[in-house]
C-alpha cells in the first residue's frame, strides 16, 4: 500500500497531463517532418523523450519551489510541503528521468543527442525565472514550444526554419494559459516578491495580455498552414482551435475564475489534440 501511495503521489507531483499539452504538438512536428506517420521506432523514442523530459521538469519544479509552495495556501498540500515525498526522493526522481531522457534522445540521431542537454537545461531553468522576471510565462512557453522543433530534428536530423513557426505558436499558447493560471496567485506573488504578469499589472490587465497571446498564436497557426500547404483541412483545424479558445475565455473572467482549472487542464488538452488530428488528417489526405 505504501508503494502504491508513493506511485500515486509521484504521478500527481509530475502532473502527467502536462505532457498531454505538448505531446500532440511534438507529434505534429514529427508528422510534418515525415510528411505523414514517422517510423514506429522514431515515434516511440519521441514519446519517451517527451514523457521523461516533462517528468524531470515537473519534479525539479516541485523541488525548487518547495519552500515557496509551503507558504502559499493554494500549494501547501503539494507532495514536498505536505511531507508525502521527501526532497531526496524528488531529487533522485529528477535525476533518473533526466538520464532516461538523455538516453532516449541518443537513440534518435546524433543531433538530438548533442542538443538534448540544452533542451533539458531550458526545462529545468524555468523553475527559477519567476524570481527575476515577470515574463516567466514566456520561458515556460519556450520549454514546451521546443517540442515540435525537437521532434522535427528527431525525424530529419536537421532543423527547418518553418517548424519554428509552430514553436512560436506553442510558446504563445502556453504562455497565455500560464498567465491566466498565475492570476490565482497574484496577491501572494506580489507580497512575496515573486514575478508574474498578474502580479505586475493586475488580473484585468493579465487577461488582456492572454487574449493578445491567443491572437498571436492563431496568426502563427495560419502561417503554418500556409507554409506546409495544409489546405482546407488545416484551416478547419485552426477554426476549431479558435472556437475552443473562445469558449475558454467565456468560462473564465477577471471576476469569476472558479472554472480556471477546467480552462487550464481540460480545454488546453483538448485544443492540442484537436489541432494534431486536423494536421494529421491534412497530411494523410495529401499523400
Amino acid at each position: 500500500m505504501a508503494l502504491l501511495r508513493s506511485i500515486g503521489t509521484t504521478l500527481e507531483m509530475i502532473k502527467w497531463e502536462h505532457s498531454i499539452f505538448a505531446l500532440p504538438f511534438a507529434l505534429t512536428g514529427a508528422m510534418l517532418a515525415a510528411h505523414g506517420w514517422p517510423r514506429p521506432l522514431q515515434l516511440l523514442w519521441i514519446v519517451v523523450c517527451m514523457v521523461t523530459a516533462r517528468s524531470a521538469a515537473m519534479a525539479f519544479n516541485r523541488l525548487a519551489d518547495a519552500d515557496l509552495d509551503a507558504v502559499n495556501p493554494r500549494t501547501s498540500n503539494r507532495a514536498i510541503p505536505s511531507g508525502m515525498l521527501t526532497r531526496g526522493f524528488v531529487a533522485a526522481f529528477t535525476i533518473f528521468m533526466s538520464v532516461l531522457f538523455l538516453l532516449a534522445a541518443a537513440q534518435l540521431n546524433r543531433l538530438t543527442m548533442w542538443l538534448s542537454p540544452y533542451a533539458l537545461l531550458i526545462l529545468l531553468l524555468y523553475s527559477y525565472t519567476k524570481r527575476f522576471t515577470r515574463w516567466s510565462h514566456i520561458f515556460l512557453g519556450l520549454s514546451l514550444g521546443i517540442a515540435p522543433a525537437a521532434a522535427w530534428i528527431a525525424i530529419r536530423g536537421a532543423l527547418d526554419p518553418r517548424i519554428l513557426v509552430l514553436t512560436a505558436a506553442v510558446l504563445f499558447w502556453v504562455a497565455d494559459f500560464d498567465v491566466l493560471y498565475a492570476c490565482q496567485d497574484a496577491e501572494h506573488d506580489r507580497s512575496h516578491g515573486l514575478n508574474s504578469i498578474p502580479a505586475a499589472i493586475g488580473i484585468e490587465g493579465a487577461f488582456w495580455v492572454a487574449r493578445c497571446m491567443h491572437a498571436i498564436m492563431l496568426g502563427l497557426l495560419l502561417w503554418l498552414v500556409h507554409l506546409f500547404a495544409l489546405g482546407a483541412v488545416g484551416l478547419a483545424g485552426i477554426a476549431s482551435v479558435a472556437a475552443l479558445l473562445l469558449y475558454e475565455h467565456l468560462i473564465v473572467s477577471p471576476k469569476d475564475m472558479r472554472r480556471l482549472n477546467a480552462a487550464f487542464f481540460t480545454m488546453n488538452g483538448v485544443i492540442s489534440v484537436v489541432f494534431f488530428v486536423f494536421v494529421a488528417a491534412a497530411l494523410l489526405l495529401k499523400r
